[in-house]
């Protein structure tokens, strides 16, 4: 099986840079699938004006494959039909996180190619007795299946530190289309650039922020190196973020007000590094990085639910849950920094969405 090309409009919206936010679960107070509100949840995105949704990734919760939950095809299937009803407004990036040994990548590659995904995200989690070379090697063979997105996930949830000559390894792997760079470490992100600045391949690979800690100087920087006796040039053009599944609308537009600094080469405002130290530290207390992370993807939940578009923050796993203080944190943030969110957009379209 050869994996097919990536439809010329979605391939040209991929190297452009897009918001893709990473697609929380919608559980009811049983922990069961709330099918309504995780529609819900995809029509916000694609009226907020996102260019992509990944689903199946950490912030839809890795144990939507455990047997006894059974809910990988669900959600994929359900974002993909919400898609597809929403229209061809724009092109939008179909993206499915990819898990486990190569066996079980392979399937989920081709589940995700077989319910309309444009690519696989492809996570290198729990693999942490694999070495590069295999690494490698499950890279190639998830590839025939569909478009690679590599993922640099930091070790906190489940990462690993890779080395510079396994990205660029990586980067000659022609089903490889773009990297989600999310070390949560200014070290390794360089790393990642710079092996693909090396990369035969570079012009091909769409680099993405995943650094929910650093996105705006992410976004804002062109990354600089000397190859072969050559200035190569290359920026990180969007984000596929767990902190963009929430005020997306606002996202959207300070993507778009970046992309526009970009076109003119004017200087970066200074306003503009304000905002993202703000952002770094709402996103702080939404993933609760002072526990090392622990309530992050409750803490996503609780200010979905603050917007009405959950019920609570239940995980399935029921000890994830807020930590002691997170709630006051994120209050903090809400309150400090209002012009973050999106709730005037949200209250004049949820029930909408909803509905």
């Amino acid at each position: 099986m050869k994996a097919p090309a990536l439809p010329a409009k979605v391939q040209q919206a991929l190297q452009d840079g897009a918001v893709i936010p990473a697609h929380p679960l919608a559980l009811d107070a049983d922990r069961r699938l709330d099918e309504g509100r995780q529609r819900g949840l995809t029509r916000y995105y694609l009226d907020s004006g996102a260019g992509g949704i990944a689903v199946g990734v950490h912030t839809t919760q890795f144990a939507i494959r455990h047997p006894d939950v059974d809910l990988l095809e669900t959600v994929l299937k359900l974002a993909a039909e919400e898609t597809r009803r929403w229209g061809c407004k724009r092109p939008v990036i179909l993206v499915a996180g990819i898990c486990g040994p190569t066996e079980q990548a392979v399937r989920e590659a081709e589940l995700a190619r077989r319910l309309g995904y444009h690519l696989g995200l492809l996570s290198m989690g729990g693999l942490d007795g694999w070495d590069e070379e295999a690494l490698l090697e499950r890279a190639r063979r998830v590839g025939e299946v569909i478009p690679l997105f590599g993922f640099y996930l930091q070790p906190a949830v489940g990462g690993r530190v890779l080395s510079f000559d396994f990205w660029r390894e990586l980067a000659e792997n022609r089903a490889l289309q773009a990297i989600k760079i999310a070390p949560f470490d200014r070290y390794r992100t360089l790393d990642v650039v710079r092996a693909v600045c090396h990369s035969s391949r570079r012009n091909q690979i769409a680099l993405y922020t995943g650094n929910d800690d650093n996105i705006v100087p992410d976004l804002l920087t062109v990354y600089r190196f000397r190859v072969k006796g050559e200035t190569v040039e290359k920026r990180i053009v969007g984000g596929l973020l767990g902190q963009w599944a929430v005020w997306t609308h606002r996202a959207v537009k300070l993507l778009d007000r970046i992309k526009k600094l970009r076109e003119t080469g004017e200087p970066v405002p200074l306003d503009l590094l304000t905002l993202g130290g703000e952002l770094t530290d709402a996103n702080a207390a939404i993933f609760d990085s002072i526990h090392h992370f622990r309530g992050c993807l409750p803490g996503i939940h609780e200010v979905l639910r603050r917007q009405g578009f959950l019920e609570g923050r239940w995980c399935l796993d029921p000890d994830e849950e807020l930590s002691t203080g997170q709630r006051e944190e994120i209050e903090r943030v809400i309150r400090d920094y209002p012009y973050l969110s999106d709730d005037g957009f949200v209250r004049s379209r949820i029930h909408s969405w909803l509905s």
